[in-house]
């Protein structure tokens, strides 16, 4: 609207001072207003062009793929840890919804874990209920008694081969496990030959750094046997060998380095599965008529020579 109001002001104007310009000069002027009309309608096809028209039922393919990818979450007590600010798990909580946000099209489900492991959000589209999961994650969620990757990882094998899921069918699976390292399981081993046989793809993410930080326990810190202060340390190892194991790669986030994006640009490079095509009926869009008919009527335009004083 604003566009037309400033052509009509410009062209009014112009043809105002043409018009006093004739009657000063006792002249005839009314040849103007010969290309008054195509010019007109020169603008009003720009401006339909603009708007995008479209008209005319057409039907087109849409295929929807995708991977199903879980998320295990160490949230065992070490991860309260502030050598990673502001502290190592709201550092993964911030990343992890940074990997929500890029695999929007996929499936993502969240499991968390210490020594035991437990669902916090199935497989789904839903970012907004993946957000919330992740923003109520907490130490408090789980048992306090160590961490151990088998159970996490055998609970991910179980929600991929449930037989009454979709996800069965589903031929690219993906798990990140995020922790701190410290893996005090003896089934570790076994569960990742497991999914390497399953051809699921795992990627570990290790948090936190090898000078470690002191664990928050209320107003003090987290004391060993004998009354020292507890340090927690990164134990990238049992990460790195956990991923060599299943023909993963390792990553890491610590006070200088964030791998999160390799992270996710690695799992962009796995080609998704097609889970299911349709086709919808869409108008297309015929801008180029109308651009076309202006383009014919500026050229006429130009080549039409009127004299619009005449003495």
């Amino acid at each position: 609207m604003l566009l037309s109001a400033c052509f009509a002001a410009a062209y009014s104007l112009y043809l105002w001072k043409v018009a006093r310009v004739g009657r000063q000069l006792a002249s005839g002027y009314t040849r103007i207003f010969v290309k008054v009309v195509p010019r007109i309608a020169f603008f009003s096809l720009v401006v339909i062009a603009i708007m995008g028209p479209s008209f005319g039922d057409s039907r087109r393919e849409i295929k929807s793929v995708g991977k199903d990818i879980i998320i295990c979450v160490d949230l065992s007590k070490s991860m309260d840890a502030f050598d990673v600010q502001p502290s190592r798990l709201e550092k993964v909580k911030y990343e992890m919804k940074r990997i929500v946000q890029a695999f929007n099209s996929d499936r993502i489900g969240i499991i968390i874990f210490s020594s035991e492991a437990f669902v916090q959000c199935p497989l789904t589209y839903d970012q907004n209920a993946l957000n919330l999961f992740i923003e109520t994650m907490n130490t408090g969620l789980v048992p306090s008694s160590g961490t151990d990757f088998a159970p996490p990882l055998r609970m991910a094998l179980n929600k991929f081969n449930n037989p009454e899921g979709p996800s069965t069918r589903q031929k690219s699976k993906v798990v990140v496990l995020i922790s701190d390292g410290e893996d005090f399981g003896d089934d570790t081993d076994a569960v990742a030959r497991d999914v390497q046989d399953e051809n699921i793809k795992l990627f570990t993410l290790g948090v936190g750094t090898t000078k470690g930080s002191p664990i928050p326990a209320g107003k003090s810190y987290k004391t060993d046997r004998s009354g020292t202060t507890a340090v927690s340390r990164l134990n990238s190892e049992s990460l790195r060998r956990l991923a060599n194991k299943t023909d993963g790669k390792y990553f890491e986030i610590n006070e200088s380095r964030n791998d999160v994006a390799r992270l996710i640009n690695t799992i962009n490079k796995i080609e998704g599965e097609l889970r299911d095509t349709r086709y919808v009926d869409v108008s297309a869009n015929r801008y180029f008529y109308f651009l076309l008919a202006a383009l014919l009527l500026l050229v006429a335009d130009v080549l039409l020579n009127v004299k619009t004083i005449r003495i």
